[in-house]
């Protein structure tokens, strides 16, 4: 069982190395950071690997309790949609794009953990929200639930690739907003688009 202190040190280098990256930072930069000694970062953890790997867990922890936490609003499945939309927003607008690379390449490990973690959080929320969205009578009828999560996924995963979206050329937000036009009209009928249009100037107002 973790303390508070280790809780609190973990919280604090995950917005760290979300600020700046993770091969640019090292411990000393988390200790000046978070303003206490290296010897109390040591007392915690390991090395930059256990650090990282913490890190890791809880932002797993914390997609699942945010995910989890919009599920439970019951609200219809656009609304749903849009709520998901805001909140990967607002995770994208205070992480460094190199946070996926350097996780990747670095630290593939814990890169896998985070991807797999991920997707089994991202595809039952998705898959779930299609077949809410069909029996609505907002999403297509026709649609196929399974296989279009895993579209969703794939397209997750790829957004964040720098080598298909530079980020010299590409910020991150711009290309999620694109993306989730791309998958509302993908799989809305004219009831879910109307719908959405009407919560977009809803939120205008």
């Amino acid at each position: 069982m973790s303390t508070d202190k280790e809780q609190q040190l973990i919280e604090g280098a995950m917005s760290i190395f979300m600020r700046y990256g993770i091969k640019s930072v090292n411990m000393d930069d988390v200790a000046r950071q978070l303003g206490v000694s290296k010897k109390t970062l040591y007392l915690y953890f390991k090395d930059k690997e256990d650090l990282l790997s913490q890190v890791v867990q809880r932002h797993c922890s914390m997609e699942q309790e945010s995910i989890s936490s919009i599920v439970s609003k019951k609200l219809s499945a656009i609304e749903e949609m849009f709520e998901i939309m805001h909140w990967v927003l607002s995770i994208l607008s205070k992480i460094h794009p190199s946070v996926k690379f350097d996780l990747e390449k670095y630290h593939p490990e814990l890169g896998n953990t985070m991807k797999l973690a991920r997707a089994e959080v991202v595809h039952s929320c998705i898959l779930n929200n299609l077949k809410k969205g069909k029996k609505e009578g907002a999403y297509r009828k026709d649609l196929d639930a399974e296989i279009i999560t895993r579209i969703y996924l794939a397209r997750i995963d790829a957004f964040l690739d720098p080598d298909i979206f530079p980020f010299d050329r590409f910020k991150p937000v711009d290309v999620y907003k694109e993306l989730f036009q791309y998958h509302i009209h993908g799989i809305a009928n004219a009831k879910g688009i109307e719908q959405l249009e009407t919560i977009l100037k809803q939120k205008r107002k």
